[in-house]
């Protein structure tokens, strides 16, 4: 003789043959649970985007102290050279291609906090439950599925330098800049200062060069990406520009 088992839920009962294993798609989802899910979502999301921005400012604070360490070095003795200022320049570019990638990690789940937040909580705030973006959950169902990059590493870089590293720039220039004149002894001449840039086998020629060079790139990022759509983040919510959602 077979036996049936009734499984009662919120809103319908679901017939099954004793035995047969109940699959998930085999419970309704209720409204309390659905919503009760969302906000474990987004408390999961929220978290992590809080990790990666932790980890951005921690990358911006060893920008900081380095070009304040490399500046007291620079003025600290006469006799120390201003070669530590141009490396340091690379140093700072090296940190900044590190925040640019964690920018692009933060992106993603800041983008996601931001799409649950207009389309979920905002509804349930203004007590009129329709979403602004229709389709919003498809979009993050399939970002939880296959995660898309919202910013790419250029724009990222562009975006990072205008807010930050760009003063960080400037403020090794006119450091490096300020050393030539003042040490070992004030500078007499133009001339006086040609002949200190040269570092060992070095010429003064190939360091100008080399630092017209660097800055030239500096300026290009940093023009190249002004009035272009900025990358998502908690104050411009590009989010709501799907084109950064779509594979």
């Amino acid at each position: 003789m077979t036996y049936k088992v009734s499984i009662f839920t919120a809103s319908r009962p679901e017939i099954l043959m004793e035995g047969e294993p109940l699959s998930f798609e085999a419970y309704p989802l209720t409204r309390p649970e659905y919503i009760n899910a969302m906000v474990h979502f987004y408390r999961g999301e929220m978290h992590r985007s809080l990790v990666w921005r932790t980890r951005l400012d921690t990358t911006t604070n060893w920008a900081v102290l380095t070009v304040a360490g490399l500046t007291s070095f620079a003025f600290s003795d006469p006799s120390h050279s201003h070669f530590i200022l141009i490396l340091g320049n690379l140093l700072i570019a090296a940190f900044l291609c590190f925040e640019a990638r964690r920018y692009r990690h933060f992106s993603v789940y800041r983008a996601r906090v931001r799409m649950i937040e207009e389309n979920f909580f905002i509804p349930i705030i203004r007590r009129n439950l329709v979403s602004p973006k229709e389709n919003w959950r498809e979009f993050v169902a399939m970002d939880l599925d296959v995660p898309k990059f919202k910013a790419t590493f250029y724009q990222a870089v562009g975006l990072r330098l205008r807010r930050n590293y760009f003063w960080m720039f400037a403020i090794l220039l006119v450091t490096w800049v300020g050393k030539l004149f003042i040490h070992p002894t004030p500078a007499q001449s133009w001339s006086d200062i040609y002949a200190r840039i040269a570092v060992g086998p070095i010429s003064a020629s190939l360091i100008i060069a080399m630092g017209l060079l660097f800055y030239a790139l500096i300026l290009g990022a940093l023009l190249s990406t002004v009035g272009q759509s900025a990358p998502p983040d908690e104050v411009r919510e590009m989010e709501r520009e799907m084109q950064h959602w779509k594979m």
